[in-house]
């Protein structure tokens, strides 16, 4: 019987990430890169953001760059880059300092805002 539990408790394990899994570098790529993400960060501010595939994010009214290093997602918006784990539950991702989560939001396909 132990062995049926172990057994299925791994193959849940291989699923989606459990809720405070952070993800992998290619995991995060896969998620974000091409994509919008829409949400808030700790201290209310609200943002929606495209990441491009060549590594530029364009917001409203604003650009940067992006990129993934050792499973972290970095942003430079010229003031320097600060990086960030990735937790991902289907479409919405979470931005983790160490197990504090600063900010939240939701996976949006393609540039729907055109930036």
């Amino acid at each position: 019987m132990k062995r049926y539990v172990l057994a299925a408790v791994a193959a849940l394990a291989a699923g989606p990430l459990a809720a405070g899994e952070l993800a992998t570098g290619d995991e995060i790529t896969s998620a974000i890169s091409g994509n919008t993400v829409q949400g808030d960060m700790s201290d209310g501010t609200a943002y929606t953001e495209f990441y491009d595939t060549d590594g530029t994010i364009r917001g409203a009214d604003y650009t940067g760059n992006w990129r993934v290093s050792d499973d972290k997602m970095c942003f430079d918006y010229g003031e320097g880059e600060n990086c960030w784990g990735v937790s991902l539950d289907g479409e919405g991702v979470s931005w983790m300092n160490g197990d504090v989560s600063d900010g939240t939001g939701t996976i949006l396909d393609g540039n729907p805002n055109e930036f």
